[in-house]
């Protein structure tokens, strides 16, 4: 599988994908296998169904918003770049220091870039607010996956 990710990723694609995002070289090859094996149509692209497979993300209370956070605006499929710059947030920022360029614009996984991916899984209808609705909808999601937790438990 991993001979398969580095012969289809170009050696210049891996280092355009290094400088937008901090990731090392081993960890973008490990990525891009993971996306080929999700990539059930192979087409080079991961559309929400394919997230959707993630059991991880079937399971979390806010897994549609984190899926969507895949998907610009309009778009129903995500291709290996913008799925590495979505994953490059939940990068730790500690790993900034080992990357600093100075010439380079913020990292994605600056505080600053992190605090906005976060508001706008929140801001549903992109209207740079965080409305009462919008709140409690998350709010109702989590409060419904605890109750489950617990009746799950007892």
């Amino acid at each position: 599988m991993g001979s398969r990710a580095s012969t289809l990723l170009r050696e210049e694609e891996i280092e355009e994908i290094k400088k937008e995002t901090g990731f090392s070289h081993s960890q973008i090859t490990r990525l891009y296998s993971r996306f080929t094996s999700l990539d059930k149509g192979e087409n080079g692209t991961l559309s929400r169904e394919d997230f959707q497979r993630i059991p991880e993300l079937a399971i979390n209370p806010l897994g549609d918003r984190i899926i969507n956070a895949f998907f610009p605006e309009g778009e129903d499929q995500v291709n290996f770049r913008g799925f590495m710059r979505t994953l490059a947030h939940f990068r730790p920022i500690e790993d900034n220091e080992k990357n600093k360029n100075s010439s380079a614009s913020e990292p994605l996984n600056s505080r600053t870039n992190k605090l906005l991916f976060a508001f706008r899984l929140y801001d549903l209808d992109r209207d740079d607010k965080i409305s009462r609705d919008e709140l409690l909808q998350v709010l109702e999601k989590v409060d419904v996956e605890q109750k489950m937790s617990i009746r799950f438990l007892h």
